[in-house]
């Protein structure tokens, strides 16, 4: 007995003695400080002004609908002439094109064509509002009001702030007398909210042109008042986002009548196809980059948040269940899973000959698509269910450097209007256009430095949408001072 406690003991110190060294040699992994970037001076900005410009380009509705036949294509028309009018010095410094039926790319020529160019984006259209609940919002979601310090409406937040904010900057630097060193291009897709084959035509014909961008730039994250793990302000730029794609599931039986139903019915093998692949969830793993974001955060935190970051082989059970006590917190650990449509029968007393479901995933960036095709079908076993991609699956993006040149450029600018914020890499869930630009850039970033707190992202394609001034301004800054920085 005496022996087995001296080995107790000896083991619970050699622990102890892991757990320490561990903890002390831990830090943020391969993230860089934006040593060695001397930051422009920018113009002044008239944030009022901008303000109501903004609220202009709220009242031009350009919506995507679901279904493309609902969309007025006349409302694109009155934006592009909006900008046109609106932003005359920028047009003026630069060359634009329109393709794909609505996607605006602009190039501002830098004198050195044998830099790499800066890539930013912001779409035009937005999502409908959900109908009925109009009267839910203070400020009519089309109206572009000026209330309460901010600018309310479908689209202020998602994406046309950052399309605003975008043409102010690079309007003002053209007034200033800027001329770019570094060509700049400006990629603003018409359909992002409905797949985004605007943008893939962009990225296409950039690179037809043998384009190489330093860094591609769009929305995707901001600064978080309330991050995770520090409970306080953090720049979260996105270094990657996960893929999409939808499962279409087709259950087919003879049909019939329902008085008189058969064995095989095909609304029930479909449902239990659906909760067979809905009950096995994909494994949550901390991996990169929310691996890298966790280091960060835990690094700035320190106490007992660093050492069970740095110890993962004790306690990553236990981190994992913290994070994934939220739904956006689960979503950054794995594939997610969510059935979202059933088709059956026309009628309650005819069985269904075909039934349907739709389920979406969001690819977790150390899977692929063809992993969760495999993952169904051993999930449903010999259930008669066929299964099949609705529309072909897009992958993952690549995972983007936290210790390029561009990471730096961006972390920089963004500490300026964030002064004593971490910043940490961060995985985007949802998509992006800027996911098709990899192929002509460097690297690719998702962040916007509007302040946010978790509460405040519920308005973005929700109810009572807005942008603050303040951040408004800020924005504007910072896209001034990157494209003066990165680019002067």
């Amino acid at each position: 007995m005496k022996r087995i406690l001296l080995g107790a003991v000896g083991l619970a110190i050699l622990g102890g003695g892991v757990i320490l060294a561990r903890t002390v040699a831990s830090s943020p992994a391969n993230v860089a400080p934006a040593d060695g970037i001397s930051l422009a001076a920018i113009p002044e900005i008239n944030e009022a002004s901008a303000a109501t410009r903004l609220g202009e380009a709220i009242r031009i509705r350009t919506i995507s609908h679901q279904n493309a036949a609902d969309n007025d294509a006349a409302e694109w028309t009155r934006l592009h002439a909006w900008l046109q009018s609106s932003y005359p010095a920028a047009h003026a410094a630069m060359t634009r094109e329109l393709i794909a039926g609505g996607t605006l790319v602009y190039r501002w020529p830098g004198s050195d064509e044998s830099l790499p160019a800066i890539i930013l984006m912001a779409h035009q259209d937005v999502v409908p509002v959900t109908p009925g609940t109009e009267s839910d919002w203070k400020h009519a979601p089309f109206g572009g009001d000026i209330a309460e310090g901010a600018v309310w409406g479908r689209g202020s937040f998602d994406d046309k702030g950052s399309m605003v904010a975008l043409f102010e900057a690079m309007n003002s630097l053209a007034l200033s007398g800027f001329k770019p060193k570094r060509t700049v291009y400006l990629v603003s897709g018409h359909d992002e909210e409905v797949g985004g084959a605007g943008a893939r035509a962009a990225a296409a014909l950039l690179q037809s042109r043998r384009v190489k961008a330093l860094f591609t730039l769009d929305e995707g994250s901001a600064v978080i008042t309330d991050a995770p793990v520090i409970d306080k302000a953090a720049i979260m730029i996105g270094v990657a986002e996960k893929g999409y794609a939808t499962m279409k599931l087709v259950a087919n039986a003879p049909g019939g009548h329902s008085s008189m139903p058969p064995k095989q019915i095909g609304s029930v093998d479909l449902a239990r196809a659906v909760l067979a692949i809905n009950d096995r969830q994909f494994k949550e793993e901390i991996r990169p980059p929310v691996s890298g974001m966790l280091a960060t955060l835990a690094a700035d935190k320190g106490g007992m948040t660093k050492v069970a970051v740095a110890n993962q082989w004790l306690f990553g059970g236990m981190l994992r269940g913290q994070i994934g006590r939220s739904p956006s917190g689960a979503a950054m650990l794995h594939t997610t899973i969510a059935p979202t449509m059933l088709t059956g029968s026309p009628k309650e007393n005819v069985l269904p000959q075909s039934a349907t479901a739709l389920i979406n995933y969001r690819i977790a960036p150390w899977q692929t698509s063809d992993d969760v095709m495999k993952h169904a079908k051993s999930a449903i076993g010999k259930l008669p269910v066929e299964l099949s991609w609705d529309a072909p699956p897009r992958e993952p993006s690549p995972v983007s450097s936290t210790e390029s040149q561009g990471w730096k450029l961006v972390r920089a600018v963004a500490e300026s209007e964030a002064k004593g914020a971490v910043v940490s890499p961060f995985l985007v869930v949802g998509a992006t256009d800027s996911r098709n630009f990899s192929v002509v850039s460097q690297d690719v970033y998702r962040f916007a430095p509007a302040h946010l707190s978790t509460r405040e992202t519920a308005m973005i394609h929700g109810t009572n949408e807005h942008m603050s001034i303040e951040n408004l301004a800020r924005m504007i800054r910072f896209y001034a001072r990157l494209i003066a920085t990165a680019a002067g």
